[in-house]
């Protein structure tokens, strides 16, 4: 058994379909939950400093820190539910999460971290959310999909003449039309 199979069963969710049914590399699966996990917990705990901002009465500061602690968890709760298993609601909204394309989790991730940007700016704030902003990247490139094999490009690439086109170099877009070098010159007399 190799360690990627370990790693996979180590990660399956019981009753999970050991084959997997998309075509995501596995390590932009497990990168993907580590950094996410790592950023929601980083994200909490640096939510928490923030909302001791509130001793110097800034409101802001406060907010912000309240808003990364639930975004945090929340990134928890999808990425890494075993961190939460004694709240009855958590596997079902992991389960949800799954069950959705990957680009909806990389649009969640990438537009959350912005909020607490907005509020208070600060070193802590920026990479407490750029780490989940990254998982949200992950997932987009996991959402695009694998790249085609080269073979396949290559037929593409050949095909592009499709009916009514030409690769001819002076083609144009209407059929009738003629280079400005090669038209009659407009009539003086009209």
């Amino acid at each position: 058994m190799s360690f990627q199979d370990k790693l996979t069963a180590i990660m399956q969710k019981p009753g999970q379909d050991p084959n997997a049914k998309d075509d995501a590399p596995w390590y932009l699966k497990y990168g993907g939950r580590i950094v996410g996990t790592f950023g929601g917990f980083i994200s909490i705990l640096v939510g928490a400093i923030g909302c001791l901002g509130i001793i110097l009465f800034s409101v802001w500061s406060f907010l912000s820190g309240i808003c990364m602690m639930l975004i945090g968890f929340l990134v928890i709760v999808v990425e890494a539910p075993c961190c939460c298993m004694f709240i009855e609601f958590v596997q079902k909204i992991s389960n949800i999460a799954d069950s959705r394309p990957y680009w909806n989790r990389a649009a969640l991730y990438c537009g959350l971290p912005i909020i607490p940007l907005v509020m208070n700016l600060t070193i802590t704030t920026f990479f407490a959310c750029a780490l989940i902003f990254c998982t949200g990247l992950i997932y987009g490139v996991m959402a695009i999909g694998k790249k085609a094999s080269r073979d396949e490009m290559s037929r593409a690439a050949a095909t592009v003449d499709g009916p009514g086109m030409s690769s001819h170099t002076k083609s144009n877009l209407v059929e009738n039309a003629q280079p400005i070098g090669l038209s009659n010159r407009p009539d003086s007399n009209v």
